[in-house]
């Protein structure tokens, strides 16, 4: 299964699965990993996913952490 890991506003999010079956997780440096606390609708498509974490996290921003970024 892929997944894929971003960087928002300083939260680690992984997300696994295809469109119409996303789902995310919290995980830390030392790899433990949590469900998150929101969904990601079926229609985002996987190029989407930064911007759509970012708008969905956008509250979490802070001066030393402003950028949403795929990692790789």
């Amino acid at each position: 299964m892929k997944e894929l890991k971003f960087k928002v506003f300083g939260s680690f999010i992984a997300v696994t699965g295809a469109p119409g079956a996303w789902r995310a997780f919290y995980f830390g440096a030392e790899g433990k990993r949590r469900p998150a606390d929101f969904i990601i609708p079926g229609d985002v498509a996987e190029r989407d996913l930064c911007e759509y974490l970012s708008d969905l996290l956008h509250e979490d921003a802070t001066p030393r952490n402003h950028t949403a970024v795929q990692l790789s």
